[in-house]
């Protein structure tokens, strides 16, 4: 039985400082970093050989697979690092704190722009302070859009891993790893705005030999309650 370990990276500075992230490409918090710590000493107890690691091109998820990494006793091992798994991009919310925001939008536009399946946030335009930051022709992309980067890209390049039976560590973001969940796990587009992704801590996917899901868990079962929803 072949495994698929999923981890949303560690606590960002504008995790902690609740803004909107997106494409920015922003540092771990000391804490983002113990997170991933801890998560690299999560998997280490599968006592499991990994075979292939995957990450986006923003450095949060990059240090996240690092510092997990370290923890492993991995050296000079291959990264594929993939702009199609980075987080979705927030438009015009990027870089705007949420409470904020709710105050000048109200809640419910909000978690439309946060949570809806299909439908963008304002796009980004060139007056935009993180324009000049981000290096993207995407404006503003929903969850549908993001599904449309990632599942090609985990078509192509890790489905035939896992059908080789390999063992995969990928290190992402909650969208991105939302995303991918709802493929995998057949979730539809009414569940998934349910569905919860924590930071740093490794969600185990366990397939049969007919690259079906048998078994599903985080590892921190403490953070892991209220988190995954019936699907």
């Amino acid at each position: 039985m072949n495994n698929l370990i999923l981890v949303r990276h560690g606590q960002s500075l504008w995790n902690k400082e609740r803004k909107f992230t997106g494409f920015m490409d922003i540092e771990l918090t000391k804490h983002g970093e113990s997170e991933a710590e801890y998560a690299g000493n999560l998997i280490k107890g599968l006592n499991i050989e990994l075979d292939a690691y995957f990450t986006s091109q923003l450095k949060r998820a990059i240090n996240t697979l690092d510092i997990i990494l370290k923890v492993l006793n991995k050296s000079n091992v291959i990264i594929n690092k993939a702009w199609e798994l980075n987080e979705r991009h927030y438009g015009g919310l990027t870089g705007l704190n949420k409470d904020d925001t709710i105050k000048k939008y109200g809640a419910k536009q909000v978690q439309i722009w946060r949570r809806s399946f299909d439908t963008r946030p304002p796009p980004m335009d060139t007056q935009h302070p993180c324009k000049k930051k981000i290096n993207s022709n995407i404006l503003s992309e929903s969850l549908s859009d993001t599904i449309k980067r990632v599942i090609p890209y985990y078509e192509k390049k890790i489905k035939p891993l896992v059908s080789a039976k390999k063992n995969i560590l990928i290190v992402f973001h909650g969208n991105s790893c939302r995303a991918l969940l709802m493929k995998i796990l057949n979730i539809s587009k009414e569940k998934i705005i349910e569905f919860e992704i924590p930071t740093g801590n490794p969600l185990l996917l366990k397939f049969d030999e007919n690259l079906k899901v048998q078994e599903y868990r985080y590892l921190d079962l403490k953070r892991a309650k209220k988190i995954l929803v019936n699907v």
